[in-house]
């Protein structure tokens, strides 16, 4: 019985869909649903609800189009940062060009008669960095103009590929890293050449003081008697006027220093003496600054002596220190007038500085400060590795005899003089420099 139910509501449902195929098309649409036995034979269909196509239709086409005009703007964006990555990497693919041919000598001398672009990169290091700062300046403006693109995008709907822009912030990273050391290149190179440019004016100075001073000795009738029988002049209280002793200290735990010295510079001498070592300019200083007493600097701890050397006349003085218990001794003419203890003990005297001869250094060997410039002559500057006697001291200042340091001898070979107006020149017999003679 169920079976015979069963083929009848399939024959049913054939026979309504063969009716239907030959109807014409009315927009509706039917279905076929199981109806119970004890339900209505009819087969009773219900009408899907109205799809408004054409309305489908037309909402389609507006996305369809919307998206295309996304698609094309798009495009367009790619389009014009894409040309922005290759101009700048064309531009500083030059700019390396052009530095790799000065690098090797393709590039010729600084001048001024080169224009200042990216594809010909400026001949004078200060024109390269403020034209390599304004090149930065303009990536950082680009940056600013595609990132307001990204703003305006986003507010217009439009989304930016993320993986583009990422892609432009790692290349102008890129960029901005070697514009920015090319500029620290330029900076190098620019201190080399000034380093070398203030190496070439003191050697050019040196060897023309080194003329004027033989020009002047042939004048006068030859060279000096011997070769500690000359003086050096500083006349003028500036930064450039100096001599440097060629030779340097050995490791010391005690010395004696002693020269010739004549200034009637006010107020204060400045510094005839000074040593500087790595890490420590004040090693060995003799000072007389404003109106304090002559003072004595070892390892940057002072001791005053009692010292008067400011009358324009000569004066023979000797300063000798130990590192037990740091013991000095300060002698005048022959006469030794002060002494004291505790000065730098126990510290030895560090080798391998420079000695220089009227100015006090605040690095070693430069930076030197025309208000404490030595101003005056000095001779005879000598450095023992020990103590000297008294006795051998007050023979020097008497004239009774010449005794050479040990350590460094005052020779004319062994002294450089620096700057215009400074000079050698023959220094007067013993007995005209005795205060008393």
């Amino acid at each position: 019985m169920f079976y015979l139910l069963y083929g009848l509501l399939c024959f049913c449902a054939m026979e309504r869909a063969r009716l239907t195929r030959g109807q014409e098309d009315d927009g509706k649409r039917y279905i076929c649903r199981a109806v119970a036995i004890s339900g209505d034979p009819s087969c009773p269909v219900t009408l899907l609800p109205d799809l408004s196509v054409g309305g489908q239709e037309e909402e389609l086409r507006n996305t369809v189009m919307q998206l295309r005009e996304t698609i094309s703007q798009q495009k367009e964006t790619i389009s014009k940062q894409l040309g922005t990555i290759n101009e700048l990497t064309t531009k500083l693919s030059l700019c390396a060009s052009a530095t790799n041919d000065r690098k090797y000598g393709k590039g010729g001398s600084w001048g001024k008669d080169k224009q200042n672009t990216m594809g010909d990169v400026p001949r004078d290091p200060n024109d390269s960095i403020e034209n390599l700062g304004k090149t930065m300046q303009g990536l950082k403006d680009r940056l600013e103009n595609l990132e307001q693109q990204q703003m305006r995008a986003n507010v217009s709907g439009v989304s930016f590929p993320s993986e583009l822009r990422d892609l432009l912030q790692r290349r102008l990273g890129e960029l901005e890293k070697q514009l920015l050391k090319k500029v620290s290149s330029l900076e190098e190179e620019k201190s080399v050449l000034s380093n070398a440019t203030a190496a070439y004016r003191m050697k050019t100075e040196s060897a023309l003081n080194a003329l004027v001073e033989r020009i002047s000795e042939l004048e006068k009738g030859g060279d000096f008697k011997s070769p500690e029988q000359f003086k050096l002049c500083l006349p003028q209280r500036t930064n450039y006027l100096y001599g440097r002793i060629t030779k340097t200290l050995p490791e010391m735990y005690a010395f004696t220093i002693c020269m010739w010295i004549r200034s009637s510079s006010s107020p204060g001498i400045g510094t005839p003496f000074s040593y500087g070592v790595p890490g420590q300019a004040n090693e060995i200083v003799l000072i007389e600054w404003g109106n304090n007493p002559i003072e004595l600097l070892i390892n940057d701890k002072v001791a005053q002596l009692p010292l008067e050397v400011r009358d324009g006349k000569w004066h023979h003085i000797c300063i000798c220190w130990t590192t037990r218990d740091g013991q000095w001794e300060a002698y005048q003419d022959g006469e030794r007038l002060g002494a004291g203890d505790n000065l730098a003990a126990w510290h030895p005297i560090k080798p391998g500085g420079v000695i220089i001869l009227g100015q006090e250094q605040d690095v070693v060997g430069g930076r030197f400060d025309a208000g404490q410039a030595f101003v005056g002559e000095l001779s005879q500057v000598n450095i023992w590795d020990r103590i000297l006697k008294p006795t051998e001291i007050q023979s020097m200042a008497n004239c009774s005899s010449y005794i050479p340091g040990n350590v460094i001898s005052w020779l004319a070979s062994n002294v450089e003089v620096f700057g215009r107006g400074a000079s050698k020149r023959p220094l007067e017999i013993c007995r005209e420099r005795v205060p008393n003679a």
